[in-house]
């Protein structure tokens, strides 16, 4: 019983087979054997830090129903609002050094945060009010300030005081894609294409057509070949069978994840703007300041140096770098990892209001969610399905072509292949 329970679990992580050394494993291999590890110690309390990294889509999938049926507690750190809200029932929010408790998933604390901001809007309407009666005392009635008025005095400070706090708090995230050349009618168009890399066959006989203003969500197991179709796009690779076009207008933007490339000794500044006071975006100009503020870096914190930033913080930094080349194709490969919910917001918005087309290699389903117009999935045994429609839209059609297959992720599997 305890053999098939560690299979399965092996299985549905996808960690490599049982005889593979620790030592030859990834940072995500190792992390995912950690994961199953513990899991099946079932200690009475789990923490969980980001469970969701480094785990594909179908495999978040098992672990919430894994989770849900857990006998113990569960106390997890997590961006993944799919997560949050298929396996809460409570949400501690962490706002201005408080710790905030929710009852309910993340639907329901979006809710009530929608009703406790309105509240302090209004609070903050009528203490605004006293504000301005205060100041008007405080300057028409320099005799009266003898010591019985030093309360009223203190209180219009502290007033004062939580308004300064308030205004200093950071501003909503927000981030900018410039926009290129207008597309023609087809971006991208893949004929019976075939991809192997070594004896395995990565993607067999995938045929689509991407229209100008696609969005399409690349999902997949880590090595299924999602990277090598970019690679292919971008021409550093080439098909091995039928053919990918990429359309004659387009006008490719590739970010990838090499982070590492970012120089830790420039400012945020420095390193997105390259120093210039102007930044091209396509045919248009923007001053840089205003560029990387809209990054949500502003003021000190674009004199910040690479090397002390948090990880989402690098990211926005990467994402500014490589997005002002004013593409009308992006090829965005993990752009949610580190990110918090208010930037990955921030992103879901600017993708929507691009003026262009984009695919994007992400597991983050909230994402996919909101800004795809098809996916495209990598399913095991190189078999890449062509879906129209959101992830939501396209897991339903999975399950209703797999049956209680789809329930149980496996390990990645390939055709062989052979060169001619």
């Amino acid at each position: 019983d305890l053999d098939s329970r560690v299979e399965m679990a092996m299985e549905a992580l996808r960690c490599p087979p049982g005889d593979t050394p620790v030592t030859n494993l990834s940072g995500g291999e190792k992390r995912r054997i950690a994961l199953c590890k513990l899991l099946l110690s079932q200690p009475d309390m789990l923490l969980l830090d980001e469970p969701t990294n480094h785990l594909d889509a179908e495999t978040v999938a098992w672990l919430e129903r894994y989770l849900q049926d857990y006998p113990g507690t569960v106390c997890l750190i997590t961006h993944d609002r799919y997560f949050l809200d298929n396996v809460t029932g409570w949400i501690l929010e962490l706002d201005r050094g408080r710790g905030i408790p929710y009852e309910g998933n993340y639907s329901s604390w979006l809710e009530q945060k929608q009703k406790r901001l309105q509240q302090e809007e209004r609070e903050e309407a009528a203490q605004r009010g006293t504000l301005d009666r205060e100041l008007d005392w405080i300057r028409q009635s320099p005799r009266a300030r003898q010591a019985k008025n030093k309360a009223r005095i203190s209180a219009y400070n502290d007033l004062l005081a939580k308004a300064e706090a308030r205004s200093s708090l950071p501003g909503k995230a927000q981030i900018v894609i410039p926009a290129g050349p207008r597309l023609g009618n087809i971006a991208i168009e893949a004929e019976h294409l075939c991809k192997g890399f070594g004896d395995q066959l990565l993607i067999d006989d995938l045929s689509f057509r991407l229209p100008s203003g696609g969005i399409v969500g690349i999902i997949g197991p880590n090595g299924a070949g999602k990277t090598t179709l970019f690679r292919m796009l971008t021409g550093q690779e080439s098909p091995d069978e039928g053919a990918l076009k990429v359309g004659e207008t387009v006008a490719l933007g590739y970010v990838d994840q090499s982070r590492d490339a970012l120089d830790p000794n420039k400012n945020v500044w420095e390193e997105i703007s390259g120093g210039a006071d102007v930044v091209p975006l396509g045919k248009v100009e923007m001053n840089s300041r205003a560029y990387v503020g809209a990054f949500n870096f502003k003021g000190s914190d674009q004199q910040k140096k690479v090397g002390q930033l948090s990880g989402g913080e690098r990211n926005r930094v990467h994402l500014a770098k490589m997005l002002k080349s004013g593409a009308n194709l992006l090829l965005l490969d993990e752009p949610t990892n580190d990110l918090d919910v208010d930037t990955l917001r921030a992103l879901e918005d600017a993708l929507s209001e691009f003026a262009g087309c984009a695919m994007i290699i992400s597991h983050d389903r909230w994402f996919l969610d909101r800004i795809a117009t098809h996916i495209l999935a990598f399913e095991g045994d190189s078999h890449v399905e062509w879906f129209e429609g959101n992830y939501e839209e396209y897991e339903a059609d999975r399950k209703r072509r797999l049956g209680h297959e789809a329930e149980q992720p496996h390990r990645l599997k390939f055709k062989k292949f052979s060169r001619a």
